[in-house]
């Protein structure tokens, strides 16, 4: 497998150690598969976690059923990526080359021994988060989507799939490969259609449907009591399931859209101590999110949190799919969104022409052409910095007089000398034109009273900051915005505390919360030596 090529030097530098290979024997046990047998089949559960022994693996495209690379695997190494952790479904299978001879163990006993086993944690994850790597950068299997440009549906796939680190490509409608893909799913070869493999279409697909094909919609055990289910996976959310982890408590991390939340739209971050070159929110919250499934935190995506009772101490959480998640305790972490401006055909035109994020996604959109960008704050304005490297010009439009009181000094400075972005203040949208796909702004000037118009296929808004709390059901006292009241404003005893026992706030949601990714990762961290203290009152 080509693809696994610098996780194979890395393995070559730091493979297993006989400990660990002992240890994986007196746990799992011996397999033998003959030549041409699978060892796993794309798309199947990821439940058993394979170390060559002896023989000879590759790893099989699902788009071609051919092998994937050129290399192969062979004794002292194992098969897997990132998914195994997750317990999701396979992106990639493998097949015996030769007569081959594993050590099998069953993946809740492997993950309880890398929990146990640091130093053999630190190995297989090293590999399998370089193995994921690869297949985003190959795009070469997972999904692919045929006339990505021609469907609001299939952007929305593409952007969910971004955003959660998943495989996709895409592949214009009537060229050859689009022929093919159509021929082999019988679907009319002009119009678009999503594909996993080569030969399983999708019908009607959405971001929920993909997350439960890929095996990432977690079947949930009404039976389980978790020791806290932390709701929201912004950074602030991540952490506190790194922790929860670490401190032994069984978490369940429930997300409605995307692993990082708002911080991971973000195309860079700047400002995060450690990194002076800056990271992609996506990039920072996705290694959050590895550390902690290695300690055995779940994650439940895309699924939102519809309403909470509590009932003699205990809370139980209901799912937008009718699911009940009992639990000991509750954190909530699911942040802010933007607002939705007022104009009409705003829905029409989301997901073609009016975007919330501005990630490589978004951005393929609207290269070589101009875009706009609303919002006056960090994110606006990273967001304008990444579109400008790829856009023909970017219009940041600004309801006020100036920048200077919601945006950093470094940031606002470099918008101002970037010769392809414009700041407009004292403007506005007022229409939005096109067919099918925006075309065309309708902008207000309130300083002269004169509209104009900007030609442009994309308009980013990030505006405003709405609290996400409608699910409490009124268990916990909000401020006038929505906001969560915590501290001993509501005789908690915890800054994180909320006016109901057993519920913490933590992040942007929480009221006077100051609203930075660095400050929403402490909460996380700190709040669990509380949620701690509380589950084992």
């Amino acid at each position: 497998m080509e693809s696994f090529a610098a996780d194979l030097a890395t393995m070559a530098r730091t493979p297993l150690t006989d400990e660990h290979v002992a240890l994986l024997r007196r746990n799992g046990e011996e397999r033998e598969i003959h030549a041409g047998g699978d060892v796993q089949k794309a798309g199947q559960p990821s439940t058993e976690f394979f170390y060559l022994l002896d023989g000879e693996t590759e790893a099989i495209n699902p788009s071609t059923g051919t092998r994937y690379g050129t290399a192969t695997l062979g004794p002292g190494q194992f098969f897997g990526e990132l998914n195994f952790l997750s317990g999701g479904k396979a992106m990639i299978g493998s097949r015996c080359v030769k007569d081959s001879r594993f050590i099998v163990v069953p993946r809740d006993t492997m993950l309880d021994l890398m929990s146990r086993t640091p130093e053999m944690s630190d190995i297989i994850i090293t590999v399998f988060a370089a193995r994921r790597r690869r297949l985003l950068e190959t795009q070469e299997s997972g999904l692919t989507l045929v006339g990505l440009d021609q469907s609001g549906p299939l952007r929305q796939i593409a952007a969910f799939a971004g955003r959660n680190r998943l495989p996709w490509r895409d592949v214009a409608i009537g060229s050859d490969e689009g022929k093919r893909l159509a021929a082999n799913c019988d679907v009319p070869p002009d119009e678009p259609f999503l594909v996993i493999g080569d030969r399983m279409p999708i019908c009607d697909p959405t971001p929920s449907k993909v997350a439960e094909i890929l095996g990432l919609d977690l079947s949930i055990d009404p039976e389980k009591i978790y020791d806290t289910v932390i709701v929201g996976a912004g950074p602030a959310g991540v952490a506190a399931g790194v922790y929860a982890g670490a401190e032994g408590l069984s978490a369940l991390v429930v997300e409605d859209i995307n692993i990082g939340g708002q911080a991971g739209t973000s195309s860079r971050i700047e400002n995060y101590m450690g990194f002076p070159t800056g990271i992609s929110g996506s990039d920072l919250v996705g290694r959050g999110e590895i550390q902690a499934l290695k300690f055995g935190t779940r994650f439940a995506m895309p699924r939102r949190v519809s309403s909470m009772t509590q009932t003699d101490g205990r809370f139980c959480l209901t799912l937008d799919n009718g699911r009940e998640v009992p639990c000991k305790s509750v954190i909530v972490a699911t942040g802010v969104q933007y607002r939705k401006l007022p104009l009409d055909r705003l829905e029409e035109f989301e997901n073609n022409g009016i975007y919330y994020a501005a990630t490589e996604t978004e951005a393929r959109f609207c290269r070589d052409s101009d875009v706009a960008v609303i919002g006056g704050g960090n994110s606006a304005g990273q967001a304008a910095m990444y579109l400008a490297q790829t856009a023909r010009h970017v219009h940041v439009l600004v309801r006020g007089a100036s920048l200077a009181s919601s945006m950093s000094d470094y940031l606002l400075s470099r918008l101002q000398a970037h010769p392809r972005i414009t700041i407009h203040t004292r403007t506005s949208v007022r229409d939005l034109h096109g067919d099918s796909t925006l075309t065309c702004l309708t902008i207000h000037d309130s300083t002269s009273g004169m509209d104009w118009e900007l030609r442009t296929h994309a308009l980013f808004i990030m505006v405003g900051a709405a609290p996400n709390t409608d699910w409490l059901s009124g268990l916990v006292q909000l401020d006038d915005k929505g906001f969560i009241v915590t501290g001993p404003e509501v005789g908690a005893d915890s800054p994180y505390g909320t006016s109901c026992p057993g519920v913490f706030a933590v992040g942007d949601v929480r009221a006077g919360s100051v609203k930075r990714v660095a400050s929403a990762v402490g909460e996380g961290s700190v709040v669990m030596s509380r949620v701690w203290e509380h589950v084992n009152d």
